[in-house]
């Protein structure tokens, strides 16, 4: 079974007077354990894709299933559920909160889940997994504190600590300079081939793309390559 399955996947945007159609019918299969770059013009749809893919929006026509299961059409409450439980997001702008320690940041989805966790055990897990992208020495540390790379790093952080078996990246070099970069796409490298993490990277960048071991480029609302590649850093 696959981990994603879109089927004829439309959306429309109603302006008033105007209908916006972005997406005009995706299909597309993702499995477990893929490393997927999402790239794109402005305005080919990849954005409103990823939303699409994230729970985050509905589509207007199509089948989203995930695991298995039709997601899209389930309530909002069920599918906040689903992103804390399933999915983990890492975004462009980082997202974290100016005057909240690390720490605090990377343990704050855990307090959202449906299975209660004890404090104690939430920030076991939320160190580790700072110490694993190399900030044990800067969990008290708040945003002003940190590099763009830390807090990136903070930001991947917080997006495993439910370990999510998908995780969804949104230009997540995108702020960052070129040595930053590649260290961020070696530790999504690493989480995908050693720990079987599946990531989706939306970016315009084709130096990140070549990161990826398959890429899915639109136009136009429409998929118009999906290949394998090599999947070699920049």
């Amino acid at each position: 079974m696959n981990l994603i399955e879109l089927r004829n996947i439309t959306k429309t945007f109603d302006l008033g007077e105007v209908k916006l159609q972005v997406l005009k019918g995706i299909t597309l299969a993702v499995a477990h354990g893929e490393f997927i770059a999402l790239t794109g013009a402005s305005g080919s749809g990849k954005s409103t894709l990823m939303n699409t893919i994230g729970c985050l929006d509905r589509p207007t026509t199509g089948d989203y299933l995930l695991e298995g299961v039709e997601v899209s059409r389930q309530s909002s409450n069920a599918r906040a559920l689903i992103r804390n439980q399933k999915m983990g997001f890492v975004f462009q702008n980082f997202n974290l909160l100016a005057r909240t320690s690390a720490l605090a940041q990377v343990m704050m989805p855990l307090a959202y889940g449906e299975r209660h966790i004890q404090r104690k055990e939430a920030q076991k897990r939320a160190e580790a997994l700072l110490a694993r992208v190399g900030l044990a020495d800067r969990m008290d540390h708040t945003p002003s504190q940190l590099s763009g790379g830390q807090q990136q790093r903070v930001a991947l952080a917080r997006a495993l600590v439910n370990n999510p078996p998908f995780l969804l990246a949104d230009e997540p070099t995108g702020n960052l300079d070129s040595k930053t970069t590649v260290e961020v796409l070696e530790m999504f490298r690493q989480l995908n081939e050693k720990d079987g993490l599946t990531i989706l990277l939306v970016t315009h960048d084709p130096k990140v793309a070549a990161a990826c071991k398959r890429v899915v480029k639109m136009t136009d609302g429409l998929i118009e390559s999906d290949a394998m590649n090599g999947g070699n850093a920049p």
